[in-house]
């Protein structure tokens, strides 16, 4: 491009015209997202450029209209001002302005060829720590080190970014049937989250620091603990979940384990009082046995307006997503439409979630449905509060390492204080706000006043109610009413008395049903026998769960 400018009297107004069109887009989208969550008349950051012998003449007529010139900007016979939104079309339409454009954050465009991405993409791995103010507790050697994050999912494939830190422990699925799918990742949504929470670019030196031009998790440090409970399809069902969460709490020491925190990066849309659901009440049983269970709200609109369950339990901590727009603070941020809300009980806070870049499994169900997804060759772009759960359960490891005496309360209450503020999003779409561990490992621990006194769930409600729409189906057969994934009858209030007490899981069986085998190694859940059961096949669907349970709601964007 020419640094001369050229222009003829036709095209100078092409290009006000241009400018006018683009400015108006920009307006109306800022205007119905951003603006209108702000009281009062919002104002906006433009880029005024006039001629040369104009510039003054129009700084007094911004002054004029209310607004405020911010920054000069000889170099274009321009400045940065900041103008209230009725003002915009006055000024776009006076003589004096030859263009007016939207001012935003902005980086060079350059693909780093070991990654495959621009290292100053928004939704950049190191970016999205960043934001979250993992880099200053790397910097204070906070890695999650010695902290075990289980993680209930679709299963994480044996990627080099997670080389010896991921735990196998039972696959739930029917494809524990088959040698090479056993425990795989066969949908990809598992293996994202795993990347965020704690994945590591091969490249690193043991004890390096990540950089922006490394690919990070929040906790490159922390272990990662596979339980699978889905198909490639992303199909399962809530009796796998609640036998999962069983597992995790009945072995969250066992071998050498050390499972502090529970990622669940899902949820149903079941409208059950969580006082009696039995999701939930699994959820809140691993909380009082010292594990932090951090759930995805869900998303706006997925058949309720609650959050999702087992998100809605007030116990343990529930994230929507945030958009960083770029910056690492907070003050500009926004919570996308898509995140969900609640009712009476909203999100604790939020973290990144738009359009964020993790592992990526080539092959995978989301990979081949979803190729506008792919970021070079090793990563995958998606967004939703699936994302968000993630970096949190990865800030939350970072906080354990610190304080490894804190309690599942006491996690709560510090995240909650020490989020850092959303000025322009409503409580209930941000909760306390934006995640914050550069926050939170300088905020004292509690001695009083962080326990919850919320009423318990007794887990006695209806299996099928937890379920809420989603309905699995084998060879045309759906799975309805109080049936576990067996086929066999559920009594949830044995099951919970079970659950409560820590014998649910007997060797290989669950609630009396063989599930994998009577041994675990330590590395694997072994023998792949399920005995007795009706739904073994893996011819599985389950609809609800790959569009919406998985609370991923776009790939690729």
């Amino acid at each position: 491009m020419s640094h001369a400018y050229a222009a003829t009297l036709s095209d100078d107004r092409q290009m006000r015209r241009v400018s006018s069109v683009l400015l108006a887009v920009v307006l109306v989208a800022l205007t119905l997202g951003a603006a209108l969550r702000m009281p009062g008349a919002p104002s906006f950051a433009v880029i005024v450029r006039s001629a040369a012998d104009s510039v003054a003449r129009a700084e007094q007529l911004v002054e004029s209209l209310g607004g405020r010139v911010d920054l000069p900007l000889a170099i274009i016979n321009g400045f940065r001002a900041t103008v209230p939104a009725a003002a915009l079309g006055r000024l776009a339409d006076s003589s004096l302005i030859w263009s007016l454009t939207p001012d935003a954050p902005v980086h060079l465009n350059a693909i780093d060829p070991t990654l495959g991405y621009d290292t100053g993409d928004n939704g950049s791995p190191y970016l999205v720590a960043k934001a979250v103010g993992a880099n200053a507790a790397w910097q204070a050697g906070l890695t999650g080190a010695g902290v075990d994050v289980a993680v209930i999912d679709t299963g994480i494939a044996p990627l080099p970014e997670l080389k010896n830190r991921v735990v196998y422990g039972p696959d739930l699925s029917p494809e524990s049937q088959v040698d090479a799918l056993r425990y795989n990742d066969t949908y990809g949504h598992g293996t994202h989250m795993a990347g965020l929470i704690a994945g590591s670019d091969p490249s690193l030196a043991p004890g390096q620091i990540a950089g922006a031009s490394n690919y990070t998790g929040v906790a490159p440090g922390a272990r990662l603990v596979s339980v699978k409970v889905s198909t490639y399809n992303g199909a399962t069902d809530v009796s796998q979940v609640l036998a999962a969460i069983d597992w995790v709490v009945q072995h969250r020491t066992s071998n050498g384990l050390n499972i502090r925190v529970l990622n669940l990066s899902f949820g149903t849309d079941g409208t059950q009082d969580y006082r009696l659901d039995p999701l939930a009440f699994a959820a809140e049983v691993a909380w009082r046995n010292g594990i932090v269970v951090v759930a995805a709200a869900g998303n706006e609109g997925f058949g309720n307006a609650k959050l999702n369950n087992p998100a809605y339990d007030p116990f343990i901590i529930a994230v929507g997503a945030d958009d960083t727009r770029g910056t690492a603070g907070s003050g500009n941020d926004l919570v996308p439409d898509f995140s969900a809300r609640g009712d009476t009980r909203g999100v604790d806070f939020v973290a990144p979630g738009r359009s964020v870049i993790s592992l990526r499994v080539p092959g995978s169900y989301i990979d081949t449905n979803h190729p506008a997804g792919r970021v070079g060759e090793r990563f995958f772009r998606g967004s939703g509060t699936s994302q968000a759960a993630a970096v949190t359960s990865g800030v939350v490891a970072l906080l354990l390492q610190q304080r490894p005496n804190l309690t599942p309360d006491q996690v709560k209450y510090i995240l909650r204080q020490s989020a850092a503020p959303l000025p322009a999003e409503d409580s209930m779409a941000k909760g306390r706000g934006l995640v914050a561990i550069d926050r939170a490992m300088y905020t004292a621990t509690p001695t009083s006043g962080y326990a919850q006194t919320f009423e318990p769930s007794s887990g006695t409600g209806s299996l099928e109610a937890s379920r809420g729409s989603q309905k699995l189906t084998a060879d045309g057969i759906e799975l309805k009413g109080e049936q576990d994934i067996f086929g066999n009858t559920f009594d949830s209030a044995a099951w919970a008395q079970a659950s409560a007490s820590g014998s649910s899981w007997t060797g290989g069986d669950w609630m009396g049903s063989s599930w994998t085998g009577s041994s675990w190694t330590g590395s694997s859940w072994t023998g792949s026998s399920w005995t007795g059961s009706s739904w073994t096949g893996s011819s599985w669907t389950g609809s609800v769960w790959t569009a919406k349970s998985w609370s991923s709601v776009g790939w690729g964007e």
